[in-house]
């Protein structure tokens, strides 16, 4: 089979730094394969081809090249030294045939993929390359790239070393809703009004959905997906009832479980479950629901700048998922395997969120869209830290405002912007 031509890599110009990229390079230098995971969109090839070197470039949204893979996936990945493939969930069987070259020669650094869905979750490709390849996920700019500083928000949690005063949003427009609106895709951010970035949002939802959702499942109605992610949008932060969500678009459970499982896939929404502890027989096992950026979530529900005033409910829903996707970022770059949920007992008592260390230490945040906090506020992070004990670490309430507060016993006023 003669090798289709190697594309020649975009250059990119205004980058912004990944908090990624360190870690990319010590995977390459001992691993023989290194995937990146990520939606479409969020920077994974600007990211990759900055590790370019002398490694050829090839994409399977080419549809002549993927036509070649699918049909002699072996004979491809044969004529291949090193490689950076794009989009490589587009030919699973691709992975497979990496595994025999890699196993041929294992040399590190060899093979640098990007996928825009999680090919850990598909089954056929999770075991095949245990140990022969690294994997990093990518999500869309944190306010902490964006500002070009690290990303210490779970050291600082960790050691409760919060500085005074945090700078406000450094932004154009300056504030914090218009910040959340944005979103943390590179393109949207770079549409010059809210209208605009809306119109990019929903282009991007639609292509998703008619295009990519094809490489991860076998669907018949795909005309139902939209419809769900509409419903999940307005339902973003609350728990969620498969069966009741179902019932607003003629869907059973089943049918609302397996189609969130694909979305999931496409790292557009993620369940958040509940954290329990065994004998915490009290708590309430059901997960919530959030968007993994909060711009395609706004989009969805429609909400501008100046319904943010009117209609505090919906902007408290879009705040939170903003949170969620900035916890999620941060823990993408951590090298301890942290568990993230969400706390709810029996009376109804709520820790939006909490972070599990992998030595089952415990953080509590609570998302305030507010510039005011005070004693009230930390009624659930008090909660959960009598039933968490000598586990917990500190509870934060995040808010609104410039300064880190401390109320007390672990428990800090921390603003948004520290994140």
């Amino acid at each position: 089979m003669n090798t289709p031509h190697a594309h020649q890599p975009a250059t990119a110009s205004n980058l912004v730094t990944r908090h990624l990229a360190p870690l990319l390079g010590e995977s390459l230098q001992d691993t023989p394969a290194v995937l990146v995971n990520g939606p479409r969109q969020c920077g994974k090839t600007t990211l990759v081809q900055q590790f370019a070197g002398d490694l050829a470039y090839f994409t399977l949204d080419d549809p002549n090249l993927l036509a070649a893979v699918q049909q002699d996936p072996l004979g491809f990945a044969r004529q291949l030294d090193r490689a950076i493939i794009d989009e490589v969930q587009r030919a699973p069987q691709l992975l497979l045939a990496l595994k025999l070259v890699i196993d041929q020669d294992r040399r590190p650094g060899r093979f640098l993929l990007t996928g825009s869905a999680n090919l850990m979750a598909l089954p056929q490709i999770a075991d095949s390359l245990a140990g022969r390849m690294a994997l990093h996920t990518l999500l869309p700019l944190s306010q902490s790239e964006l500002q070009g500083r690290p990303n210490d928000f779970l050291q600082r949690a960790q050691t409760q070393d919060w500085p005074l005063t945090h700078p406000t949003w450094a932004t154009p427009q300056g504030d914090t809703v218009a910040h959340v609106l944005a979103g943390g895709y590179p393109e949207m951010r770079q549409r010059p009004t809210g209208a605009r970035r809306q119109a990019w949002a929903k282009a991007y939802i639609q292509t998703l959905v008619e295009r990519d959702v094809r490489d991860v499942a076998q669907i018949d109605q795909l005309h139902q997906l939209p419809q769900l992610l509409a419903v999940a949008a307005a339902h973003c932060g609350q728990l969620l009832n498969a069966a009741q969500t179902g019932g607003q678009l003629g869907l059973n459970g089943k049918t609302v479980d397996k189609y969130l499982g694909i979305l999931e896939k496409l790292f557009l929404v993620q369940r958040l479950p509940a954290w329990s502890r065994n004998e915490l027989s009290r708590l309430i096992k059901t997960p919530k629901l959030h968007f993994l950026d909060a711009g395609l979530q706004a989009t969805l529900t429609r909400l501008t700048p100046e319904l943010v005033f009117t209609q505090r409910e919906r902007w408290g829903a879009t705040l939170e998922t903003w949170v969620h996707a900035e916890l999620r970022k941060a823990l993408s770059l951590s090298a301890d395997d942290w568990y993230l949920s969400h706390f709810r007992d029996k009376d109804q008592v709520e820790v939006d969120f909490v972070l599990e260390s992998p030595l089952r230490q415990l953080i509590g945040i609570e998302v305030k869209a507010s510039a005011t906090v005070n004693a009230s506020d930390f009624k659930g992070l008090k909660k959960f830290q009598s039933l968490a004990g000598e586990a917990f670490i500190t509870g934060l309430v995040l808010y609104d405002g410039s300064q880190a507060l401390s109320f007390g016993n672990g428990l800090w006023a921390v603003p948004l912007a520290a994140l």
